[in-house]
């Protein structure tokens, strides 16, 4: 290979300068830069770095040179550092310096520096940092944890230091939930979730205090954040009772009287008496009468004090719903929940569940409490079922008596009170049909002598028929 001079290296494009120093064998010569691999090819040939260099050459190579540091943004540091480093190569040739390899290496420009950063650190610290990668994964959840809790403290200071406690009576709404009324305007009244009433079993009368919270965008009213006494009483003792279906019952043995002049209550309460607990359907065909004999009951028992009395009307006919009003019928209670027959299963059972909680939540105080549904035609036969487990009388407490309407008898009943679609046709009443009526252990209620009468009665229906 003929011998090169620095100018026509330097017009040399840096692949070639890389081949002709690859000829020379010249050890790493990929890590110089464009300058160094020029003075390293001229060493090799026997030459001098500043040998064939002229001023215009120097000149060239000092503005490419510093092109080069502008484009990729070196500093100061940057070309000091270059300049000790082409003085260190210099001296070394100077004083006959056989091999360049041998002289100090240049330092490498900090790019190739970072680049060769993480290759030494993978082979020199393979085993640190999977340790430090596991950390901080670690560290991670750990801090994604504090951050939460700090979060929910700051919420919670912050809810706490906007609350204010209030003071009033609840009133219970047919759909389960209810507001605390405070005695002024109803604008000031607070209201109390569904799930709160339901857990602390509370009931129209109950004296609460708790704190509140402002109302939220689209709210109207103040919200109960948590209740915090229950007529006096820390609201964790009464969440600390026993449920109601863990209280133990026993069969009805207090009889509900149905006084008054309709020959219909009379028939009932000798042929199917029924008591405190008991669970009563009314069963027949469509224009046997139903409604108009549970609209019978719930005239008498409204004017008892000692039983709460609430109705609900689920798959009725709309005129039904209606004629249950006050404005109508002033001797009957106004309907709790009402749906016509057009809602769906589950609109039925959403309004009737509500009115069966609340009489549950009485008897639990120790109330006896009525509830007349209007009909449980409609509804899956497990929600019926469930519906009519509610009612029982409660050992030394309360009970829950519940009278509907029914197709045919759903399950369980303790008195069925059957019509018959012939006599109520033909305009002969009262048209209770005695044989299919009945009372399950109806002494309890009425004494041994009462019970073999009705027992007379029925041969003696059996055998005019």
């Amino acid at each position: 290979m003929s011998v090169l001079d620095r100018s026509a290296l330097v017009d040399s494009p840096l692949a070639d300068l890389h081949a002709i120093a690859s000829e020379l064998s010249i050890d790493g010569f990929r890590r110089l830069r464009r300058d160094e691999l020029i003075d390293a090819i001229i060493e090799k040939q026997g030459g001098s770095p500043s040998e064939g260099s002229t001023p215009e050459g120097e000149g060239e190579s000092t503005s490419t040179t510093r092109r080069r540091r502008g484009r990729r943004g070196a500093r100061a540091t940057g070309e000091a550092a270059e300049a000790e480093a082409e003085a260190e190569s210099g001296a070394a040739a100077e004083t006959g310096t056989e091999d360049a390899e041998e002289a100090p290496k240049p330092r490498r420009s900090r790019a190739r520096a970072r680049k060769s950063e993480p290759e030494e650190a993978s082979k020199g610290e393979e085993t640190a940092e999977p340790a430090q990668e596991e950390e901080k994964e670690d560290e991670k959840p750990a801090r994604s944890r504090r951050g939460r809790a700090k979060a929910t403290e700051e919420r919670a200071e912050s809810a706490d230091s906007d609350e204010e406690t209030v003071e009033g009576t609840v009133e219970v709404l047919p759909n389960g939930s209810g507001f605390v009324r405070l005695g002024g305007s109803p604008d000031e009244d607070v209201y109390v979730s569904s799930a709160q009433v339901k857990r602390c079993e509370l009931v129209s009368g109950d004296t609460v205090t708790g704190p509140k919270r402002a109302p939220r965008r689209s709210e109207r009213y103040a919200s109960l954040i948590r209740i915090e006494t229950i007529n006096g009483r820390p609201a964790s003792e009464q969440a600390d009772t026993v449920r109601f279906d863990d209280l133990p019952a026993a069969l009805p043995a207090q009889l509900i009287d149905l006084a008054g002049a309709d020959a219909a209550l009379k028939a009932v309460q000798a042929l199917a008496p029924f008591g405190r607990g008991s669970r009563v359907t009314i069963t027949g065909g469509s224009r046997t009468g139903k409604t108009e004999l549970l609209r019978a009951i719930a005239a008498a028992l409204s004017g008892q004090s000692e039983l709460t009395v609430s109705v609900a009307l689920a798959g009725v006919r709309p005129e039904e719903i209606g004629a249950w009003s006050a404005d109508s019928e002033p001797s009957l209670p106004a309907p709790a929940g009402a749906v016509s027959l057009a809602a769906s299963e589950d609109a039925r059972a959403a309004a009737l569940e509500p009115v069966v909680d609340q009489a549950r939540r009485l008897a639990a105080r120790g109330t006896h409490a009525v509830v007349l549904i209007d009909t449980l035609d409609g509804l899956s036969a497990h929600a019926a079922r469930k519906l009519m487990a509610s009612a029982r009388n409660i050992t030394d407490g309360g009970s829950v008596t519940i009278i509907t309407t029914a197709a045919a008898p759903v399950g369980g009943e303790t008195t069925v009170i059957a019509l018959d679609l012939t006599a109520t046709t033909t305009g002969r009443f009262p048209s209770i049909d005695a044989l299919a009526s009945g009372t399950m252990r109806p002494e309890r209620l009425i004494g041994d002598t009462a019970a073999r009468k009705i027992v007379r009665d029925r041969a003696k229906s059996v055998k005019d028929a």
